[in-house]
């Protein structure tokens, strides 16, 4: 048992807990001296390459007129937020991204970050102004050309025009490209025919749209001349701005409430033979002359598609900071509670146990923040490689799908532990994590939508799995499976792997018996990165050696086969998503010069990595990559790892950086090791005083019954 509301700074066990160590992984160095963490140095370094910007986003939603007031009703909250969006207007907050010539900062992974920050004033906050500034404007600034810019931005920036983003349908949700709306050219007229000719068709789920919106920017399919040059983005008029009545041929449908997010308007559209002018066509990778002769810049209609949809990634990238932060204020909030909250004389006839003591709960929550570690180092790399694109530093086709492909893995897997973390966080915080005012099921259901938009998360885990499977066919058509798929090497490590290397250690425990031995390898990074590689090379070799003859096949066959290898597909995705993380966690441990928070965030790292070992563990003894014995020993290693982290954990959520302002936990504040306090000096006083009564048990004790 480790008690640190008494003791601190150093790693402490009782004599059983060292004897199971000492049996299982060999003794502990008790002269070394206690890691500790610099906290500020720390926080610092989380912050990432926009620091800065993110700390003068936390000063601004230190405002209150900014924060989330629980309990307001649908209309009111949703009155709040829009109020609110006209507040970072004044500040200028959401310009950063917007070109200079119009009153932006053309900074984009500066606007990200300032972004994402919203998250812990209110996510409806966070999310209508996503949808405001960096959906619907986003659309025109990349889609559209100049004549756009100088026409509809202003509006947007200023939010004198509110707009929608309308591109998801009731019947295609991830599959943009089956989209049915139509946008047909009339050449007497010059202009297109907007329509929904069915039910299906209906724009579905839009911010903006159920109230307060009086444009949008809609993707349709594109017919000229008789032929379908498939998904396009237009401007659209929907309502009139003094009215908010729709326009003419217009219709909508106001979503209601909703599992959370209700600071948001969303709602449904639909057309009727809407007439737009031919200049509303958003026309920087595809334009129509007034006779209806359609060109674009490239040529191919399958990559000037993904071309379009890749200019909007930015949506992806700023979910995966956003979740990211959503796992720190619930780490946070249950951290400091476990730290304070007492229950259960286990060591001591009159002093409760703090929770976070308690092996169990230390499971539940310390490896879930070695895992929020590593998506803050992810992310950071995630938008410095936005910011490199979308600056033009970085911009070629092999940069836009890297980034795609990056993106792609990295949120399903944040959105995916936000979730789990916020649940997880409320159920250790007990009843108090059930109650509204300590924040945790507001933002869980909040958050909720995360993992489905933006693009499901296991529709994104497979498009990582087919761009893994294309750089696997490209290189290694030819090459025995042996061979693999360097690309995951390539992306993630930049290191070659040598499979002979890892049946060696694989076979370590067998050879000598030695689990002490079998946890030093363990602890090695290059350990570590090759049994997280291998894992995705192993994955997609195999799928693509059962996938090498399907273009033998019928379409109907193949489309069976592939279909048939699709949760293993997607499985190796998130392997290759958590192997980046890993790496970027392992790449940040570089630039930490400090020796105790160095020491203790390569524990946070060591758990991270074998966490995933351990997760996945049959997988690597049923491949022949881990004995059983070295199985049990990653398991025990764990478990030490989260007791040596135990004294940290305090620290290493205090460096998140995040005030009571942005909390808003009213068990994070303190109170309980108030309370818990005045209890114990009540008793204390009680027992020194002679009049505490005799406990039933020690009275019968005394009278031998």
């Amino acid at each position: 048992m480790v008690d640190t509301a008494s003791k601190s700074g150093s790693e402490r066990t009782t004599r059983s807990d060292r004897s199971q160590y000492i049996a299982q992984t060999g003794p502990i160095d008790v002269d070394a001296p206690p890691a500790a963490v610099d906290v500020a140095l720390l926080g610092r370094t989380l912050l990432g390459t926009w620091a800065d910007i993110r700390l003068a986003s936390r000063e601004l939603v230190k405002d209150p007129a900014l924060q989330r007031i629980e309990g307001l009703s649908l209309e009111e909250h949703r009155t709040r937020v829009l109020g609110q969006l006209r507040l970072l207007v004044q500040n200028g907050q959401v310009h950063r991204a917007f070109p200079e010539a119009l009153g932006g900062g053309n900074d984009h992974g500066g606007n990200i970050a300032s972004f994402e920050e919203l998250v812990t004033a209110d996510p409806s906050l966070q999310i209508k102004s996503g949808v405001q500034w960096g959906l619907f404007g986003a659309a025109v600034l990349h889609l559209g050309t100049q004549r756009h810019h100088e026409k509809y931005l202003p509006g947007i920036m200023s939010l004198e025009v509110p707009g929608a983003f309308a591109m998801t349908e009731i019947g295609h949700g991830s599959d943009v490209a089956s989209i049915a709306t139509t946008a047909t050219y009339d050449p007497q007229t010059q202009e297109f025919v907007i329509n929904t000719p069915f039910r299906a068709a209906w724009k579905e789920f839009l911010g903006n749209a159920g109230k307060d919106g009086i444009a949008c920017t809609l993707f349709a399919q594109l017919i000229t001349n008789g032929v379908n040059h498939g998904v396009h983005c237009f401007y659209v008029p929907i309502r009139d701005a003094a009215t908010g009545e729709f326009l003419p041929g217009v219709g909508g449908i106001d979503d209601g409430l909703k599992g959370g997010l209700n600071g948001i308007d969303n709602g449904r559209l639909h057309f009727d033979h809407v007439r737009i002018p031919r200049e509303n066509l958003l026309n920087r990778y595809g334009d129509v002359a007034a006779d209806g002769t359609y060109s674009s810049p490239i040529a191919s209609p399958g990559r000037r598609f993904f071309t379009m949809l890749g200019t909007l990634v930015q949506g992806r990238v700023s979910l995966d900071g956003a979740a990211t932060i959503g796992a720190e204020l619930a780490l946070t909030i249950a951290i400091t509670y476990g730290n304070q909250r007492r229950q259960f004389t286990a060591a001591s006839d009159t002093d409760e146990e703090v929770l976070l003591d308690y092996q169990r709960h230390q499971r539940r929550l310390i490896p879930r923040l070695a895992t929020t570690y590593a998506q803050v180092f992810a992310h950071d790399q995630l938008l410095r490689k936005f910011d490199e694109v979308f600056s033009g530093a970085g911009d070629s086709d092999e940069d836009r799908q890297d980034l795609e492909t990056l993106a792609a893995a990295l949120k399903p897997l944040s959105t995916w532990h936000a979730l789990d973390t916020l649940q997880e966080a409320r159920e250790a915080c007990g009843g108090a994590g059930f109650i509204t005012e300590n924040r945790l099921v507001s933002l869980r259901a909040d958050l909720d939508v995360y993992v489905t938009f933006e693009g499901d998360n296991n529709v994104l885990l497979q498009l990582v799995a087919k761009r893994l499977l294309t750089d696997y066919s490209k290189k290694f058509a030819k090459a025995d499976a042996g061979a693999l798929a360097r690309y995951v090497v390539a992306q993630a490590a930049d290191r070659a792997y040598h499979g002979s290397g890892l049946r060696r250690l694989a076979q370590t425990v067998a050879d000598f018996g030695s689990t002490a031995r079998s946890v030093g390898q363990l602890r090695d990074p290059q350990t570590q990165r090759e049994l997280l590689t291998d894992r995705v090379e192993t994955m997609i070799s195999e799928v693509a050696t059962r996938l090498r003859n399907a273009n033998k096949l019928s379409k109907e066959k193949a489309a069976e086969l592939f279909n048939s290898q699709q949760n293993e597909l997607i499985e190796a995705a998130r392997a290759h998503g958590e192997l980046l993380q890993w790496e970027a966690f392992t790449e940040a441990l570089d630039g930490i010069h400090d020796a105790g928070t160095k020491q203790v965030l390569t524990w946070v790292r060591d758990l991270f990595g074998l966490g995933l070992i351990e997760k996945h563990v049959a997988w690597h003894i049923i491949h022949g990559r881990l004995s059983p014995q070295r199985a049990q020993a990653v398991s025990a290693y764990i478990d030490r790892l989260v007791a040596r982290l135990r004294p940290h954990a305090q620290s290493l959520v205090d460096a998140f950086g995040y005030e009571q302002e942005h909390l808003r936990s009213t068990i994070a504040t303190g109170i309980e090791a108030e309370r818990q306090n005045e209890a114990r000096e009540y008793y204390r006083q009680l027992r020194a005083s002679g009049d505490a009564p005799i406990d039933e048990k020690t009275l019968r004790k005394k009278q031998g019954k």
